[in-house]
């Protein structure tokens, strides 16, 4: 099986080291702080946890919910609403044993049944990735700390699922409520104040005073506040308005730092085009591989690294990262910027006298990106008509509303990144295209062993490539911005910090 041994060995319950040392309070005692404020970049689109997101919605789901699975900075899992865990011998029946002292904010004891309620809720619902639990045939409670969840088939990211959105713990008995989008009930660190609470702009919490696990809780009350563009972000960091800002991108990095803010580094996700539009139900010139490789040599990533990332990542035409073993570095020369080329492929393709493409805007990139991508293609005799889609953005794209769009998408472990990127279900697949070959590719990537496995990874990954599924730029180097009285650490796979691993500088 694909790297179970990694993934699945049985974990005892153990302590949760997951503290920091408060600069107010340096005692075990995990009474908090005063007040974290945190800026992003993206509105929370529903608290209901059968359809909650992840990713740059982070922060709204871990300050209400728990989750089954916890994973610390590098992606270890460590116990949470488990405490163990095991697989049977063919990786189809995951046992889960639960703590027996949680209650939810309504009073509702947390149990076995609410578990398996919750995670079938989830894999039934339209949280953008209720692929994770795609997997999941049945779960059933076995009495009232034991559930046990049967796959239709093996899935070696299900654990590390259970660590995000996937694994959210909410109150039975707040199923199907009229409010239950607006008013989360789990069993989380924080409680939604609903009163001081405005939807869309600033999201007020206050500390669980009888959470489980009150040393992981550092302060006293949450602010999430949304920021609609780079400019207002930035204007909110000079103002010191914020303790931890996700930057939407680095071009302001300067004027953070001379705000007195640190920027925490790291390189997450790759950005350029994703062409959902393989069969051309949308636009039938992206049916043709030629005019989706033209996409590809169109782009000048390297001006482009330079223009829009300030120089800060690194040139790539894969979206598998450089740890998995599916990546090629011969194949970030496989597009080179050629826009002779370009030109040649799309005449080839029947598009000679150019073609038009539809593709949406935003104000939550920046607005260099869409201007060059429009005068890129053009160059090359594609025309590009923008929709400015607001903070709609990433619900219209999967709509799906468009056939082609710029993004920046996380490069995450491997069967993640398969199915968040590249199965029929995979959310960053909105259009459900597929192919027999990647299919099988991804069957054996699933069962094979490790050797077969990694084979299957390269031949997956360089038949993307070939076949311009995407047209990677550069794998960019995310920031994320914490004020001297703040300290966070980066989470391998995700776009913020587990709320956890934010706390005051000592």
């Amino acid at each position: 099986m694909f790297r179970w041994k990694s993934l699945t060995a049985v974990v005892a319950v153990a302590a949760l080291a997951l503290t920091g040392c408060s600069a107010s309070d340096t005692s075990s005692s995990g009474s908090g702080s005063d007040t974290l404020t945190l800026g992003v970049i993206v509105q929370n689109t529903t608290f209901e946890a059968a359809n909650i997101s992840f990713a740059n919605e982070s922060p709204y789901g871990q300050a209400v919910y728990d989750t089954l699975l916890k994973e610390d900075p590098t992606g270890k899992l460590l116990p949470s609403l488990a405490t163990e865990w095991s697989y049977n011998d063919d990786n189809t029946v995951l046992t889960l044993t639960l703590r027996d002292d949680v209650k939810f904010t309504d009073g509702t004891a947390f149990n076995a049944d609410a578990a398996a309620q919750n995670l079938t809720r989830f894999r039934d619902g339209t949280s953008p990735n209720a692929s994770f639990l795609a997997a999941l045939g049945t779960a059933t409670a076995v009495g009232d700390t034991t559930v046990e969840l049967t796959l239709t088939q093996p899935d070696p990211a299900l654990l590390h699922y259970l660590s995000q959105n996937a694994g959210m713990q909410e109150s039975p008995a707040a199923f199907g409520a009229a409010d239950v989008q607006t008013n989360p009930v789990g069993s989380g660190p924080y409680i939604l104040d609903t009163a001081k609470t405005v939807v869309g702009t600033s999201y007020e919490f206050t500390k669980n005073p009888d959470y489980w696990d009150p040393d992981s809780v550092h302060y006293d009350n949450l602010s999430i506040k949304v920021f609609a563009d780079s400019t207002s972000m930035l204007n909110a960091i000079k103002g010191g308005q914020v303790n931890g800002a996700k930057l939407a991108d680095n071009t302001n990095n300067a004027e953070v730092e001379a705000a007195g803010y640190t920027i925490n580094p790291f390189e997450l996700d790759w950005t350029g085009l994703i062409i959902f539009d393989r069969d051309g139900s949308m636009n039938p010139a992206l049916a043709d591989v030629r005019v989706r490789q033209a996409l590809n040599y169109a782009i000048d990533t390297k001006a482009m690294l330079t223009a829009v990332g300030e120089g800060l990542g690194t040139p790539t035409t894969q979206i598998f990262p450089t740890t998995s073993a599916a990546y090629d570095e011969d194949l970030d020369s496989r597009y080179a910027f050629d826009p002779a080329e370009a030109k040649k492929l799309l005449a080839a393709a029947g598009y000679a006298d150019g073609l038009t493409l539809e593709m949406p805007s935003t104000s939550l990139g920046n607005p260099a990106v869409f201007t060059l991508i429009q005068q890129q293609l053009k160059d090359v005799g594609i025309t590009v008509n923008y929709t400015d889609t607001g903070t709609n953005f990433i619900a219209d794209l999967l709509a799906p509303k468009y056939g082609v769009t710029w993004m920046q998408l996380q490069q995450d472990a491997d069967w993640a990144l398969i199915n968040f990127e590249l199965t029929p279900n995979a959310s960053f697949n909105p259009t459900k295209y597929q192919d027999p070959k990647v299919d099988a590719l991804v069957a054996t990537i699933g069962t094979g062993t490790e050797d077969e496995a990694d084979a299957a990874l390269k031949e997956l990954n360089a038949y993307i490539v070939e076949q311009a599924w995407f047209a990677p730029w550069y794998r960019v180097q995310s920031s994320y911005a914490t004020d001297a009285k703040t300290t966070a650490l980066m989470q391998a796979g995700n776009a913020y910090p587990y709320l956890w691993n934010i706390t005051p500088a000592s």
